[in-house]
């Protein structure tokens, strides 16, 4: 191919300056909290413990609203008022009212940690928690208070803890069914060489297993290149990635990353399939230079369809949020923040119809359900603390037309090879 690079240096300009908002970065830091409580009996014969009184139920929300995911965290948070509004406006839940405990960390690891600790004693259930790193330093805390968690983060290393349920797919078998995908769309054949570009830590770790595991039963070879959340800047792995003559190109980062590969790699004549984690693509994309780029080269692999999609609860959730947040874009948080409270809805009626709204049977009554369908995509089951709630994955394209700036190019499939994958995972 035809390389234009003298016209890198300014495409990379105009993508630095375009892009800073969006940068994504991560820390790490270890936990202390408080205990779970004790349980009583309230006047109803409901079992209560820490969060629960006999008019209220009080959910907790660790999220970023002055960071680097401030827009993500904003756009949950709406949500999640949105649903608790509505559930109220219905009699609330358990005939108790739903409030909602918002604690902003700005993606700071030691302010979550002082954040949980603040309000881990008030609460019954976390419906948010922003970050992978956050995660990992409250994971053990969590577990022991027996606090049901629904973080917005999605490596397999969170799996396998009763109290911690990954909503959707995790980042392996959405590149599972990215690399299937791209044999299936794009014209991959046995031989080829895809890229993968990857953020360090979890996400990107776990991303590459499945990538590599799936290129390998379809007779690829993938061409690895790590880099760290502050790398804005991604001519260099395009320039590595050329001449490993890829086909294709995966990328498990944040959007500012997915821009400045798609846009350096479009200027540089590297014009092949790129594919992104859900993580890796904003609607706000679609209002910088990098736009064309992404709209001719561009997929998202999702666990959930684009917000732009012709599902019933998806469109009455949007219609919904543009009416009560009518200066606000209904992006992919949006979705993401308002499926997690409607699953925490369903489990707290789980519970209340058990007759204890004590954390550890809010814990019980979400994972005895093995498919939950709240209209907003694929069915979940939560009954095996070990595996992905779901296995099946939308595709997305950029639209700066549509709602949330995507649309949906696949609905929901079951990628082949993820079953066998997640059993010798297992």
């Amino acid at each position: 191919m035809k390389s234009t690079h003298h016209t890198a240096p300014r495409a990379r300009t105009l993508l630095a300056t375009a892009l800073a908002a969006l940068l994504l970065t991560g820390t790490g830091c270890s936990s202390k909290a408080g205990s779970s409580g004790s349980t009583d009996d309230g006047a109803d014969g409901i079992k209560t413990g820490p969060g629960v009184t006999g008019k209220t139920i009080r959910l907790g929300a660790l999220t970023d609203l002055t960071g680097p995911y401030a827009t993500l965290g904003k756009s949950i948070v709406q949500a999640q008022q949105m649903w608790a509004d509505e559930v109220n406006a219905r009699g609330g839940i358990c005939d108790r009212r739903i409030e909602i405990v918002v604690k902003d960390h700005g993606y700071d690891v030691q302010k979550a940690v002082t954040a949980y600790a603040d309000v881990s004693a008030d609460v019954v259930a976390l419906p948010q928690v922003i970050g992978s790193p956050v995660m990992a330093a409250l994971l053990d805390d969590i577990e022991r208070d027996k606090v049901l968690t629904f973080p917005q983060a999605w490596a397999a290393s969170l799996l396998g803890r009763d109290s911690v349920q990954v909503l959707g797919t995790t980042y392996d078998v959405d590149m599972i069914a990215a690399v299937d995908f791209l044999t299936r769309t794009k014209g991959l054949a046995k031989g080829d060489t895809i890229g993968h570009v990857y953020f360090e830590g979890d996400y990107g770790a776990n991303a590459l297993e499945g990538s590599q595991w799936a290129a390998k039963k379809a007779g690829l070879r993938v061409a690895g290149q790590k880099i760290k959340a502050t790398d804005t800047d991604l001519s260099a792995q395009v320039s590595a990635l050329r001449k490993e003559d890829v086909k294709a190109i995966l990328i498990s980062a944040g959007p500012a990353q997915t821009a400045s590969l798609v846009g350096v790699a479009a200027s540089r004549g590297l014009k092949v399939p790129v594919v992104s984690s859900a993580p890796g693509y904003a609607p706000q994309l679609m209002k910088t230079p990098a736009a064309p780029a992404l709209a001719a080269m561009l997929n998202v692999v999702s666990a959930v369809p684009a917000v732009s999609s012709d599902v019933a609860g998806v469109r009455k959730m949007v219609a919904s949020y543009k009416k009560k947040y009518p200066d606000s874009l209904v992006d992919s948080g949006v979705l993401s923040g308002y499926n997690a409270a409607q699953v925490m809805g369903t489990d707290l009626k789980k519970a209340c119809e058990n007759g204890s709204l004590a954390r550890e049977d809010v814990v019980k009554a979400h994972r005895s359900q093995s498919s939950v369908d709240v209209g907003l995509g694929s069915p979940q089951n939560f009954s095996d603390k070990a595996r992905p709630a779901s296995t099946s994955t939308y595709v997305h394209k950029p639209d700066a037309k549509a709602v949330g700036a995507a649309v949906n190019v696949e609905n929901a499939r079951i990628a082949p090879g993820v079953k066998d994958y997640l059993a010798a995972r297992n």
